[in-house]
């Protein structure tokens, strides 16, 4: 549903980690050419998933538990591809080999995760919502 807060959330969610990886790119080599993240097949594959666990937290609009669930899978993941930008940018940092700037890309991740833990806070608050009018029945 739409018109919920969480699916918007879960919207941006989706492009920030679909959409904006295409445009930012992670890091500027010392050739001044802009790597992106299709580089590595493995930051490309978890941003793949990460990509459709927002998608398909979209369309479970009607399970909010498994909507809790994939969005905590989802910032797990999102965590882990934080972590490894960050291992590559301190294992190759400053000239020293061929990095010699780091993009805005590296922060996408962290975007996500905020737009994640939004979602999930809402959705908590409607499963709270529930539980709250099913005990008055």
């Amino acid at each position: 549903m739409i018109q919920r807060i969480q699916t918007v959330y879960l919207a941006l969610a989706f492009l920030v980690t679909g959409v904006l990886p295409f445009v930012f790119p992670l890091w500027t080599l010392s050739d001044a050419k802009a790597e992106f993240f299709m580089g590595n097949q493995f930051y490309s594959v978890l941003f793949g998933l990460s990509t459709s666990l927002s998608l398909l937290s979209i369309l479970f609009y009607k399970k909010r538990q498994h909507q809790f669930v994939l969005g905590r899978l989802n910032i797990i993941l999102n965590l882990i591809l934080l972590g490894l930008f960050v291992y590559r940018s301190l294992n190759l940092s400053g000239e020293a080999v061929t990095v010699s700037e780091k993009g805005i890309g590296m922060f996408l991740p962290i975007i996500a995760i905020v737009f994640l833990v939004l979602a999930n806070k809402a959705i908590k608050k409607d499963e709270d919502l529930v539980k709250s009018v099913d005990r008055l029945r």
